[in-house]
């Protein structure tokens, strides 16, 4: 049976919110949650980018059983990987090992605050995999040094380790991010419900580890409401990741989603309230072979409306699939 998880989406709410989400969504039965690491939202009527480790932190206090993972963390630009080890040793530590940490190559929008400039993919690849290698060697233990391509360490060491390290996952969208996935990974993250990236994924050694999608969703009892509220705020969704990771700011999605229009968006992201079209946007990731799937209600404050339908409606029925 496929795990049904919930997404606390920085972009569309501030830090307290999110917290008072994630609690309510362990309340209702979700099976895990995930956190976007944003330094700005996708477009501005969106409104939100709190800083998503202090939001776990927290997060992690504030709730006992529901898992918790970032959706992804970009662990070369804005972060450098010593820093995002001790971070998420840190989680793991304060939510009693219930964080994985989740890991992309980035994009642009959120990378490019540093001012370091925004590197050509396979160059954000390469910088992926050192980054993981750093990683590993801190959750390892003792005292590390490294002097790579891109990175320096100089021995760095974490000083509060749990006993059992985050499992890390790779984000994909390609066959080169599917062979760093499946080399280095322990599981796999996409937003797409593409078997051929799990095929990928498992020939480069990834097969029978976790894959984990995710689907976003717009509850309304108004069905034109839930349109208009996903058309607004998540038409960026319709650029798909190759140009999503290239854009630098909100002005640039707002340009380049000109032309998109409500119904283009309803066609992709169900809205409303009818339990099978959420249901059927869901059964292509199970179908592909994912053993998780993350929703993201769209609307910041949307979300209590959407978690007391999902405990009474949705999520009965998502287990059958």
């Amino acid at each position: 049976m496929v795990q049904i998880g919930y997404t606390m989406m920085t972009e569309q709410a501030g830090p307290r919110a999110l917290v008072d989400h994630v609690v309510r969504a362990e309340q209702v039965g979700f099976d895990f949650s995930v956190i976007s690491d944003h330094s700005f939202p996708w477009l501005d009527a969106q409104g939100h980018a709190p800083y998503a480790w202090s939001v776990l932190g927290a997060a992690a206090w504030a709730t006992s059983r529901i898992p918790l993972m970032t959706y992804v963390t970009c662990p070369t630009m804005r972060y450098h990987p010593a820093v995002v080890a001790q971070k998420a040793a840190t989680v793991q530590l304060l939510s009693e090992g219930r964080f994985r940490l989740g890991l992309g190559a980035g994009e642009n929008l959120n990378e490019h605050v540093v001012g370091a400039g925004w590197p050509v993919v396979d160059v954000r690849h390469e910088m992926l995999e050192e980054a993981v290698e750093i990683i590993r060697a801190l959750f390892a233990g003792g005292y590390v040094s490294h002097h790579g391509a891109h990175f320096d360490v100089e021995s760095a060491r974490l000083w509060d380790l749990p006993d059992r390290p985050p499992p890390i996952g790779i984000a994909v969208s390609g066959e080169q991010s599917c062979s760093l996935a499946g080399r280095l990974g322990d599981l796999v993250i996409a937003v797409e419900p593409k078997g051929g990236l799990l095929d990928s994924f498992d020939r480069h050694g990834g097969a029978g580890k976790p894959r984990v999608g995710q689907l976003p969703v717009c509850y309304d009892p108004d069905r034109e409401a839930a349109v208009a509220r996903a058309y607004e705020q998540f038409r960026w969704f319709a650029g798909g990741w190759k140009v999503n990771s290239e854009l630098p700011g909100t002005a640039g999605f707002a340009s380049a989603t000109q032309f998109v229009r409500p119904e283009d968006v309803a066609a992709a992201i169900p809205c409303g309230d009818d339990v099978e079209l959420f249901a059927d946007a869901v059964r292509p990731f199970v179908e592909a072979g994912f053993t998780e799937v993350a929703l993201v209600q769209v609307g910041g404050d949307a979300q209590y409306p959407f978690l007391d339908w999902a405990e009474k409606a949705l999520l009965p029925a998502l287990r059958e699939l």
